[in-house]
């Protein structure tokens, strides 16, 4: 489907006609809010109590709700890439929820979540849905490029390289330690499953 869609409200804050206009709200918001840092957008068009479903959302975040946890999404990205720009390319929409399918690139020059800025460009791809009820985004999902970032980043081993191997190496030993405690009914954590004797 096309990235064009008609041009709704000339206030993205009244949006709550139809999908057409909430499709423009939806891309004015992911894109000013990152591009340009509009925040005052995020306050017009996400309620007060809205939920963000992002497995990305660092645990400190996790708990927030409403225009907060979108602020503060924007500001830790921002910071780590100061020229970060994020472009929608398609959109789906229907009765109350937009999709958008979209792609970002940015220079890694702060620090992301314990990561050292890199200096590195990075480009990654995502999807977002917002389901919209009064005008607003009362719940947001997003799913995106995670481990394309962390290894663009050097937080994962690049594909088929010798750290993957490595790593894969010491998840099934974890993963063997682990079935043999869950096999005798122990629950594991593992996180702390390679310190485990």
């Amino acid at each position: 489907m096309s990235s064009d869609v008609t041009a709704g409200a000339a206030d993205a804050a009244t949006a709550s006609t139809g999908p057409g206009d909430l499709s423009e709200a939806s891309r004015r918001l992911l894109e000013e809010s990152f591009n340009e840092g509009t925040v005052e957008l995020i306050d017009q068009l996400v309620a007060p109590e809205a939920v963000n479903h992002d497995p990305a959302t660092p645990a400190r975040l996790r708990e927030l709700r409403g225009p907060d946890v979108f602020k503060r999404t924007v500001s830790m990205y921002r910071a780590a890439f100061p020229d970060v720009r994020i472009m929608v390319d398609d959109v789906i929409a229907t009765d109350d929820k937009v999709v958008l399918r979209w792609h970002g690139e940015g220079t890694h020059r702060g620090e992301l979540k314990g990561l050292a800025a890199t200096g590195a460009p990075v480009s990654v791809t995502g999807i977002g849905i917002d389901r919209w009820k009064d005008g607003k985004i009362v719940e947001a999902w997003s799913e995106w490029d995670n481990l394309g970032l962390a290894r663009q980043l050097g937080a994962a081993p690049p594909d088929g390289s010798v750290g993957e191997k490595i790593g894969m190496g010491l998840q099934r030993l974890i993963a063997r330690r682990m079935r043999k405690k869950n096999q005798q009914g122990e629950v594991i954590d593992p996180t702390v499953a390679g310190a485990a004797g």
